[in-house]
């Protein structure tokens, strides 16, 4: 599996592979055809507080990185991350796309991250807690 991560509004390719928009508002100015977004996990976007604060304070990169995967870790994350980590895992090739104009620090850098294994993913997610959740699923059915 290859992640790369792309500005949205760069045209699409067919290297690509799966294209997923990481962002919590659509992109300005462009259409579903033009974005070619086979998903969209708003979910998995900074709040819009935590947003504000690092457009205001560029520098604070590694806070912000910190306080992002905190917020990953929060439970209303957890169905689009454990739709991440299935992507990541079935696809040959994932794209994350992001609006931002700083192409390197972003949450599509620290998704890439988390789905290559640098990061420590937040605690009750990644492919792990995806198998396990499933098995629970599965058992509950079976009564």
């Amino acid at each position: 599996m290859t992640v790369a991560i792309k500005r949205v509004y760069k045209p699409a390719s067919r290297r690509d592979g799966t294209r997923v928009l990481v962002d919590r508002l659509w992109p300005r100015g462009l259409t579903k055809e033009k974005a070619a977004v086979d998903e969209w996990l708003p979910n998995l976007a900074p709040s819009n507080e935590l947003r504000r604060w690092y457009h205001a304070r560029p520098d604070q990169w590694e806070a912000f990185r910190k306080k992002y995967l905190k917020e990953l870790a929060q439970p209303a994350c957890e169905e689009d991350l454990r739709t991440l980590y299935e992507l990541a895992h079935k696809k040959r090739r994932l794209t994350l796309l992001f609006a931002s104009k700083m192409e390197t620090h972003n949450n599509a850098t620290v998704l890439k991250e988390l789905l290559d294994g640098r990061r420590k993913p937040p605690t009750g997610t990644g492919p792990g807690a995806a198998y396990a959740m499933r098995k629970r699923e599965t058992a509950v059915r079976r009564r």
